[in-house]
């Protein structure tokens, strides 16, 4: 049931899941992996069979979108969440932690590793759970069970829906890490319409970054390691290893997190992640004090740039984190909460403050995204590349400068958006 990242049939996917496989490949070549284990789809299999829950399992996709569907899915979460795992699970689970947590003497992460997530064409980016700087039995017996119960949470099912799988064919891992202290973190895209690589930084824990909670620096470098660009983002709050926010002294908000040297030395690590795969990559990472440290690689999905047409040319502008994909007009639909997305119609261009993970579900919608923070390495950047909607993010004011109702242009390739009234 549980196997460390070293194990040579960690990198099974089929039991594992793509999340934890393809680190245990980077471990297993020597690149910088945080240890850890994985534990066995099959266990959440058997904890299904162990509280009688088949029944409940099948029927959320066999009534899709009804009210007993929902039931179906509720009865699932309440199982998987508040009832004992089984002996046969619990044992080695535990006694795996408790090693991991007197080698390594550092908090633990635990990530959900969905066999269906982090494959081409299907990332779930932000869909399922993570769980960030776990202490106690308690907390990380909890935290197992919300990785299993995530497979049955709204969002992760309306995701599900739109690939046509039904969740009681598929079954989730579980990846359990030492916790990175990290000084800084963030992404990386192997590829990018100009051919470049692109990394994105912010103080503490990534996933501010992954959460769109603040714009993060951006460093665009060539394939030889020289820096080519660097934005400097607004990173004006840091989440620390408890997982609690707080706030980045103002003379750090727009200082770089990496300097010159280590965004090289990140961008070698990309390029060998990206060689050891054999296709473009998109990764996590973090820093601390020995170095860097790879926390996620799943297939990156580009296209080549679009030109605009000339009606653009002269439109005012403005400028951004492009996630990379598509060209797409239409409406802007200004917003500033989430309360307001009933007001978001198809075909129009979701002008916001904060696009998080739970808006996903709005992207089978729109013909763009424009957001105020976030950016390329984003959980919502990642889900649009995915599925081509065109989206810029990290836009200084876009909810006060673009005017509700006009007609916006979202360059997602080159991060520029364009509107007229």
């Amino acid at each position: 049931m549980v196997v460390h990242l070293t194990a040579p049939e960690a990198t099974d996917t089929n039991r594992f899941g793509p999340k934890a496989g393809n680190l245990a490949r980077l471990a297993q070549a020597g690149l910088p992996v945080p240890a850890g284990f994985c534990l066995d789809a099959e266990a959440y299999r058997m904890q299904v069979r162990a509280l009688g829950l088949e029944a409940e399992a099948r029927g959320v996709f066999a009534a899709q979108a009804s009210p007993q569907a929902r039931r179906h899915a509720l009865a699932m979460k309440l199982g998987l969440l508040d009832q004992p795992i089984t002996a046969g699970v619990l044992d080695p689970l535990l006694l795996s932690w408790r090693e991991l947590s007197e080698q390594t003497r550092a908090l633990t992460a635990v990530r959900s590793s969905a066999l269906v997530e982090d494959r081409f064409g299907s990332s779930f980016a932000g869909q399922f759970e993570s769980f960030l700087g776990l202490e106690s039995e308690a907390d990380f017996i909890t935290a197992v069970r919300s990785c299993w119960g995530a497979m049955w949470a709204t969002r992760a099912l309306r995701y599900m829906a739109t690939k046509d799988i039904d969740p009681a064919d598929t079954a989730i891992a579980v990846l359990v890490q030492a916790l990175v202290s990290a000084r800084a973190a963030g992404g990386g895209l192997s590829q990018s319409a100009e051919g470049t690589l692109v990394l994105s930084a912010t103080w503490g824990l990534g996933s501010a970054i992954a959460q769109g909670e603040v714009t993060p620096d951006r460093y665009e470098l060539s394939r030889d390691g020289r820096l080519l660009d660097l934005a400097r983002g607004r990173k004006d709050h840091q989440v620390g290893c408890t997982h609690q926010a707080r706030a980045v002294p103002r003379a750090q908000v727009t200082e770089p997190c990496l300097s010159e040297a280590q965004a090289s030395e990140l961008g070698r690590l990309l390029l060998r992640v990206e060689d050891l795969m054999e296709m473009p990559v998109e990764i996590e990472w973090a820093l601390d004090e020995a170095g860097f440290q790879l926390l996620q690689a799943r297939p990156l999905h580009i296209e080549p740039a679009t030109a605009p047409d000339a009606i653009w040319q002269n439109r005012p502008r403005l400028n951004g984190h492009a996630a990379g994909i598509g060209w797409g007009t239409g409406r802007a639909c200004v917003i500033h909460c989430e309360c307001e997305l009933s007001r978001v119609g198809p075909g129009d261009i979701l002008v916001t403050k904060v696009a998080g993970p739970a808006l996903s579900h709005i992207l089978t919608e729109v013909a763009g995204v424009v957001t105020e923070l976030g950016g390329s390495t984003s959980h919502m950047a990642s889900l649009a590349r995915e599925r081509g909607i065109p989206m810029v993010l990290g836009v200084l004011n876009a909810t006060e400068r673009i005017p509700d109702g006009s007609t916006v242009a979202v360059d997602g390739v080159a991060g520029v958006v364009r509107w007229m009234s």
